[in-house]
C-alpha cells in the first residue's frame, strides 16, 4: 500500500476531530466566540477533507474537483479564526457588519479567482500531474492571485497571533495555559504552510493540512481541560475589573487566588505585586470585622460592617464556589460599598427625629392656644346669651346690635369647637367608644341645641325617627355629625322653611337622612364638597358664615364609624344629606358571634 492512503486515513482522522469542535461549537452557538470559531473549524474541516481525497485521485480533473472543495474554505478560515482572536481578547468593538464585509473582499476575490483560473490562470500558472513519487501528484504554479491570498492569510495571522501574546503576558497565571493552548493551535497550520510555502522542507507532499491534526488536538484538549468554549478570559477579566465591588477570591485554605481592582482600594497593602497567595487572615489584620466573616463558614446571607481603619460602611457577603461537579473549591469575599447609602438613612432618621420633635410641638402650642381661646369665648357666649334675654324689653334698635354681636359670638365659639374637633381627629387624640345609642333622643337633644337660631328664621325642624331605633356609634361623634349637618340646614334654608329627619334599617346599617328646603348645593360645588379636606364656606340665608370644617369632620367621624356620608341637591329647592351607621342589633349579633 501506499503511503498517501497513510496520508489520507490521518487527514480523514483530523477531519474527524474538526467535526467533533464543530459539533461543540454549534451546541454552543448562543455564544458569539463559538460561531466564529466553529466557523473557521468548519473552513479547515473542508481543507483536510479535501486534500485527503485529493491524494489518493488518479487524474487531474478529479484533482481539480477536490480542490474546489478545499477552497471552498481556505479563503475565509483566516478571517472567521481573526475574528475568533477579537472576541477571545476582548475586542468585540472591532467587529462591525462593515469590517467583516471589508475583511471578506480578498477570500471572496480569492474563491472567485480559484473556481475561474481556467479563463485567466492567475491563481494557478499552470496545474500538471507528476508522478516522480509512484502515485500523482498536482504539481502547480502559483500565480499572483494565490500570493495576494496567501500575503493577506499572513497578515491577519500576525495580527491575531500579536493579540493573542498580548493577553499571554497579561493574564493570571491560572489563565496562561488556556491562552497557550489557544496559541499553539492557532500556530500550527500556519508554521506547517510557512515551511511549505518557503520551500524548507522539500517534500511533494503539502503538509499544511497536516497542521490541523496538531492543531485539532490541542483546541481538543483545551475545550475539555479549559472549557476554551464557555470562556473568554479577557473579556471576563475586563468585566471583572471594571466591577465597583470589591472581590476577593480564596482557595480552600484561605489564601488569596485573585481580586479585582475595587479591592485594593477597600483593603490596605493589597496590590499586584503584593497579594496573590498572601494568607487573607495577614493580610485583614487591621480589618478585623471582614476578617472574621472571611474566615467564617457563614455563606447564609449579607452583613453591614463599619470599617474602622477607612470609616466606611460595607455589605459584606461570603459565597462559596464550587466545581463542575459541586465541590467546595474556594470562596468569594464580596464587599460594597454602602456608606453613602448608611449616611442617607442616618440624615432621614436625624430628620424624621426632628420633625417629630415639631410636630409635637406644634400640637402642644395649638391645644394651648385654642384652649385658652376656647374658656373665655365660652364665657362670652353664656353672658350673649343672658344679654338677649335682659334686653327683651329694650328698643328694636338695642336688640338688633345685641342679636348681631350674640351671632358674631355664636360663630367665633363654633369656628373654635371645629377647630379642636378637628385638630383631636387628626392628632389621634379622640377617643372612638361606640355603644348603642337611640337615635331618637340624640336627633332631639341636638335640635334643643339649635332651636334659638331656628325659631329666629322661623323654620320648622320635624323628626320621623322612630322610638326604637339604634346606632352603635361613638356619642361624641354622633352628636357631632347630627349637629354640623342640622346647623347647615338652618344655616342654607330660607325663613320659613322646614328640615325633616328620617331614618330607615338597611342591612345591618341605619340610614339618617338630614332634608332641608333650603338654597341646595352650588353647581361648582356638587363634586368636591365632600371630597376635600376643607370646603369653601358659603354665607347661608340669614348671613351667616362658616369655617368649612364641618363637612369635613362629618365625613371623617362618619367613616371611622363603619359608615359613609353623600347627599342629593337641587338649586334652589334644597338638599337631603345621608349617612350611615352600623345598627346596634347589627353589632350585638357580630359580639355574640366572636364569643
Amino acid at each position: 500500500m501506499n503511503f498517501n492512503l497513510y496520508l489520507s486515513a490521518l487527514l480523514m482522522a483530523a477531519t474527524s476531530c474538526s467535526a467533533v469542535v464543530v459539533f461543540l461549537c454549534w451546541k454552543r452557538r448562543e455564544l458569539p466566540i463559538a460561531v466564529s470559531y466553529g466557523l473557521g473549524i468548519l473552513t479547515t474541516a473542508l481543507y483536510t477533507f479535501g486534500y485527503a481525497f485529493e491524494i489518493v485521485s488518479s487524474s487531474l480533473e478529479a484533482i481539480r474537483f477536490w480542490l474546489r472543495v478545499e477552497y471552498i474554505g481556505i479563503p475565509f478560515g483566516t478571517v472567521f479564526w481573526m475574528i475568533m482572536v477579537l472576541h477571545y481578547t476582548g475586542r468585540e468593538a472591532y467587529i462591525r457588519k462593515w469590517t467583516v464585509a471589508l475583511a471578506m473582499a480578498i477570500p471572496i476575490v480569492t474563491f472567485v479567482a480559484h473556481n475561474t483560473n481556467e479563463w485567466h490562470h492567475l491563481f494557478y500558472r499552470s496545474l500538471t500531474l507528476d508522478y516522480s513519487e509512484g502515485f500523482p501528484l498536482a504539481r502547480i504554479v502559483r500565480g499572483p492571485l494565490y500570493l495576494l491570498h496567501a500575503a493577506y492569510s499572513y497578515l491577519l495571522f500576525f495580527i491575531g497571533t500579536g493579540m493573542l501574546l498580548q493577553m499571554y503576558w497579561r493574564s493570571a497565571p491560572r489563565m496562561r495555559k488556556q491562552v497557550g493552548f489557544m496559541l499553539i493551535g492557532s500556530c500550527a497550520p500556519y508554521g506547517f504552510t510557512l515551511v511549505h510555502l518557503s520551500g524548507g522542507l522539500h517534500t511533494p507532499i503539502d503538509i499544511s493540512p497536516f497542521g490541523f491534526v496538531l492543531s485539532g488536538v490541542f483546541f481538543l484538549l483545551g475545550i475539555y481541560q479549559f472549557n476554551l468554549l464557555r470562556l473568554a478570559p479577557m473579556a471576563l477579566q475586563k468585566v471583572f475589573e471594571s466591577m465597583q465591588d470589591a472581590v476577593v477570591l480564596l482557595d480552600l485554605d484561605d489564601n488569596i487566588s485573585g481580586f479585582n481592582q475595587a479591592a485594593c482600594r477597600a483593603i490596605p497593602g493589597l496590590g499586584r505585586k503584593n497579594g496573590i497567595g498572601l494568607p487573607v487572615a495577614a493580610l485583614l489584620g487591621g480589618q478585623p470585622e471582614i476578617r472574621r466573616i472571611a474566615l467564617g463558614g457563614d455563606f447564609s446571607g449579607r452583613e453591614r460592617i463599619r470599617d474602622e481603619a477607612s470609616g466606611l460602611h460595607y455589605q459584606v457577603q461570603l459565597s462559596e464556589i464550587h466545581d463542575y461537579r459541586s465541590r467546595p473549591t474556594g470562596k468569594m469575599l464580596l464587599l460594597r460599598d454602602v456608606t453613602d447609602t448608611v449616611l442617607s438613612e442616618e440624615r432621614l432618621l436625624e430628620n424624621a427625629r426632628q420633625l417629630s420633635d415639631l410636630n409635637a410641638f406644634k400640637d402642644q402650642m395649638f391645644n394651648v392656644v385654642a384652649h385658652d381661646i376656647r374658656d373665655p369665648i365660652a364665657v362670652l357666649h353664656n353672658l350673649m346669651e343672658l344679654l338677649e334675654e335682659e334686653t327683651t324689653d329694650c328698643r328694636e334698635e338695642e336688640q338688633e346690635i345685641v342679636r348681631e354681636m350674640g351671632g358674631q359670638v355664636r360663630n367665633i365659639f363654633e369656628l373654635v369647637e371645629s377647630l379642636l374637633e378637628w385638630f383631636r381627629s387628626q392628632r389621634g387624640g379622640m377617643n372612638f367608644a361606640p355603644v348603642a345609642i337611640g337615635l331618637e333622643n340624640a336627633v332631639l337633644r341636638n335640635v334643643r341645641l339649635l332651636r334659638s337660631r331656628s325659631e329666629d328664621k322661623g323654620i320648622e325642624i320635624r323628626s320621623e325617627i322612630a322610638p326604637d331605633a339604634t346606632v352603635y356609634a361613638d356619642k361624641e361623634m354622633l352628636d357631632l355629625v347630627l349637629r354640623n349637618l342640622l346647623s347647615n340646614a338652618v344655616k342654607f334654608t330660607k325663613p320659613g322653611g322646614r328640615i325633616l329627619l328620617r331614618a330607615s334599617s338597611s342591612g345591618d346599617s341605619m340610614l339618617v337622612s338630614v332634608r332641608d328646603s333650603g338654597m341646595g348645593v352650588p353647581a361648582d360645588q356638587i363634586h368636591t364638597l365632600l371630597n376635600e379636606d376643607f370646603s369653601i364656606p358659603s354665607e347661608g340665608t340669614g348671613g351667616e358664615r362658616g369655617v368649612g370644617l364641618g363637612l369635613t369632620l362629618c365625613r371623617e367621624f362618619v367613616r371611622l364609624s363603619g359608615g359613609e356620608i353623600w347627599f342629593d341637591s337641587v338649586p334652589g329647592q334644597g338638599s337631603t344629606f345621608y349617612f350611615t351607621m352600623p345598627s346596634a342589633n347589627a353589632a350585638e349579633e357580630d359580639k355574640r358571634e366572636i364569643r
